[in-house]
């Protein structure tokens, strides 16, 4: 991949799938919003968007993503993943799963993710 946009999703996925909240928000813009469409608020701002990244972390302890497809442009990438795991309740968890993200000055804008939500509430109950 040659865009900015896509060098930033290869670091940005591998602070993912380290499972290392830190790393991810300082790859995003200080004013960012993470919008995890699933009925919750988007969190607003590194620190919120820390705390949503470790409470998922903390959810499903050996969470890992398998990358389906990729495309990117100059300030946006657009990845479909599957996420496996085991969640903290023990339930095998399996679950489709789309980014869009926007990229400003060479950091992520906006992360907006959309779940299977059915297989979601599955794997939680």
């Amino acid at each position: 991949m040659t865009t900015a946009a896509g060098e930033l999703f290869e670091r940005y996925h591998a602070c993912w799938v380290d499972r290392d909240p830190g790393r991810i928000v300082e790859l995003h813009t200080d004013d960012s919003v993470f919008h995890m469409h699933s009925g919750q608020e988007p969190a607003r701002g590194r620190a919120a968007i820390r705390e949503v990244a470790a409470g998922t972390f903390a959810l499903v302890p050996d969470l890992t993503f398998h990358l389906i497809s990729l495309r990117a442009g100059e300030d946006f990438w657009v990845a479909q993943m599957q996420m496996t795991g085991t969640t903290a309740t023990g339930n095998r968890m399996c679950v489709d799963l789309a980014d869009y993200v926007l990229v400003e000055d060479g950091a992520v804008k906006e992360k907006h993710s959309y779940v299977d939500g059915v297989a979601m509430q599955a794997a939680l109950a």
